[in-house]
């Protein structure tokens, strides 16, 4: 089932013609949200992030678009799915209504939620192997814009691409000054030693929900050093551990980037502090 604009539609429905803006021009923004048991993990930065990001691109944010109201709709369609004791992916997709050629003649705005189910309630470490490579072709400039999760994701899509034709599981993205900012799909941390670090926003990264959320545990861990500081290429084969991190599968360890191989003892312990703040919601 699918929720259009608050109504429920069975799946495979038509609902979206070719007027779309989505479709048209990017002009959209989506969340990635995990919901368990029907608690939704983290929903406030989900919430604010998403507001912010529609003043961002001048979207008109209805006047209903609260935090219960959102809240509820989400909770409708997993509801209308039967998944209230299920984990759950949800996709919001946010997107300016039809109007227009590059410049919008309605700001007004329309929703889709979209569920799929998760396999596990709980964050876990995946054990297998997870090899990384830097995808050059393509950079990402570090200005506000590249911070959101919008529709315009093109070089994600085609590093993904380069990643599976070269027999890698990930690519690592550079913005326009040739730092490592994050992967195709998470935020990038790098450990050496008693330190910790993950590029700045200022980078060009995606202002991530959990990349949030660790940073708060991380401020409070004594017996590791954090900072937000730029990563190049050539600290990656000296790293202990590199990681990266979304909101839907939590935390995963890098295995291998060229000939260098990497540990998760971090990792594991981090995933340990971030399944007991899940808990807490």
């Amino acid at each position: 089932m699918v929720n259009f604009n608050g109504k429920i539609l069975k799946d495979g429905t038509p609902f979206l013609n070719e007027q779309n803006r989505g479709l048209r021009y990017g002009d959209a923004l989506f969340e990635t949200i995990r919901v368990v048991n029907s608690k939704i993990f983290f929903w406030e930065s989900h919430y604010l992030r998403l507001m912010a990001s529609m003043r961002i691109l001048r979207m008109e944010i209805p006047m209903d678009f609260t935090m219960e109201f959102l809240q509820g709709e989400i909770q409708k369609t997993i509801t209308e799915n039967g998944w209230q004791d299920q984990a759950v992916r949800i996709r919001l997709t946010v997107f300016r209504e039809a109007g227009g050629l590059y410049t919008p003649t309605n700001k007004k705005v329309s929703y889709i939620i979209e569920t799929k189910i998760l396999e596990s309630p709980f964050y876990t470490l995946t054990e297998t192997d997870y090899e990384v490579e830097l995808y050059k072709d393509h950079y990402v400039n570090s200005g506000l814009l590249s911070t959101l999760k919008s529709n315009n994701k093109i070089l994600n899509v085609i590093a993904g691409v380069f990643a599976e034709e070269n027999g890698y599981d990930n690519c690592l993205l550079l913005n326009e000054k040739k730092n490592v900012i994050e992967a195709t799909n998470g935020n990038l941390f790098l450990v050496k030693g008693d330190t910790i670090k993950t590029p700045p926003v200022t980078e060009g990264c995606l202002n991530g929900i959990l990349r949030k959320q660790l940073i708060e545990i991380l401020k409070k861990t004594e017996e590791l050093e954090f900072s937000e500081a730029v990563i190049s290429p050539f600290e990656l084969q000296k790293a202990d551990e590199l990681f990266l991190t979304n909101v839907i599968s939590g935390i995963t360890s890098i295995t291998k980037y060229r000939k260098k191989e990497y540990g998760n003892t971090v990792a594991r312990q981090l995933l340990g502090k971030l399944n007991a703040k899940a808990r807490l919601i």
